[in-house]
């Protein structure tokens, strides 16, 4: 890479709505570490909107323009599952670093060529599972490896998916074909297992999963419409670690009027519980608790917390590209890479195909 700040490129950029424009630009903004140095759209006129509102130096209206322009070393990709092959391929053939977000792939096969071509290409790829940086998720890892619990035994995780109830806005129709790769499974499951296994530092040995479909229908928000429903709304899911403790959670489409989000891990010391009144890890809110021998249980400061007016969202992606940043600038190791996002796309893909059986990782 260039000396100086980190030249980013994000293709895909609408100025009024969108991932990208909600929570990478933000993010970047606030980051010296980082320059808005390309914006690409399929139309031009989007793409000089994006570049005048937020910043950018130049707008292109092409893929090839942005992932060959000079002053771009990072690709970020924040567009739908089904168009990142392609466009994590382009970048990775112009020799450039990529920020992809999650899945990142339609499927384990889509993935492990992605990454096989990173490692030939010997650039930088990260993925943005951005719970990992999450300063909540990494305390518990921290409070995990110190001891705080003693020997993991167990964790038991209830989740939401939020989308995938009764409704469902237009913009995400494409999540409800399972071919698409953007399913609650593949999205708010997958995120919430992957901070556990995180905050646990541990990876599953055996999986199953049971997947199962009771709404055989789902209305699209804007004009009421009734579309079939053809993905899971219900998730049972089974995992034993590496260490042998037993994973098990449940995670049920749209949201609850009880409980939303669960997350309790159970030690021969002590047991953490983290909650939130929203449906899954990636949306924060977090309360984390914690108990050792006979105390009661209580809530534990999270050092480097995000404040009361910060956007959680925002500030995931933010603390992310700061793990990159330092892994650019000081050799560190600390943002999730493609091989990351491999090992993830393994365990969906053994959920998906295990009939309730245990499967190997």
């Amino acid at each position: 890479m260039t000396q100086g700040p980190i030249g980013v490129g994000i293709i895909g950029v609408h100025p009024d709505r969108g991932w990208a424009s909600t929570a990478h630009v933000p993010a970047l903004r606030d980051l010296e570490q980082f320059r808005l140095s390309a914006v690409s759209h399929t139309r031009m006129e989007i793409a000089k909107a994006s570049a005048e509102k937020f910043g950018f130096d130049h707008a292109v209206s092409s893929t090839e323009e942005l992932v060959n322009h000079p002053e771009v070393d990072l690709v970020v990709v924040t567009v739908r599952v089904p168009e990142h092959l392609g466009l994590v391929t382009a970048a990775l053939e112009a020799g450039k670093s990529v920020f992809s977000e999650w899945p990142l792939g339609m499927n384990l096969r889509d993935a492990e060529t992605m990454n096989a071509l990173a490692l030939e290409k010997g650039v930088s790829a990260m993925i943005g599972l951005q719970t990992r940086a999450n300063p909540t998720i990494r305390h518990m890892r921290r409070l995990v490896s110190q001891g705080y619990v003693g020997e993991v035994l167990s964790a038991t995780v209830i989740g939401s998916g939020i989308t995938w109830g009764e409704e469902i806005e237009e913009a995400f129709r494409y999540t409800l074909d399972p071919s698409q790769g953007a399913s609650m499974l593949h999205v708010p499951f997958a995120h919430t297992i992957d901070a556990l296994t995180f905050a646990l530092d541990e990876d599953f040995q055996t999986v199953s999963g049971t997947l199962v479909s009771r709404r055989p229908t789902i209305r699209m928000t804007e004009s009421q419409e009734v579309v079939p429903f053809e993905v899971a709304d219900q998730i049972a899911f089974t995992g034993k670690l590496a260490n042998g403790a037993l994973i098990t959670s449940h995670f049920r489409g749209g949201l609850s009027r009880a409980t939303n989000f669960h997350l309790e891990i159970n030690g021969s010391k002590g047991d953490l519980l983290l909650t939130s009144p929203v449906g899954y890890v990636g949306l924060g809110g977090f309360r984390l608790m914690g108990a050792q021998d006979g105390e009661t249980l209580h809530s534990l400061s999270v050092p480097d917390d995000f404040g009361a007016d910060e956007n959680v969202l925002t500030g995931n992606v933010k603390k992310l590209y700061e793990l990159f940043a330092s892994d650019i600038t000081s050799g560190t190791r600390q943002s999730p890479t493609f091989g990351d996002a491999v090992k993830l796309h393994r365990l969906i893909h053994a959920v998906e195909h295990s009939g309730g059986v245990a499967r190997d990782v």
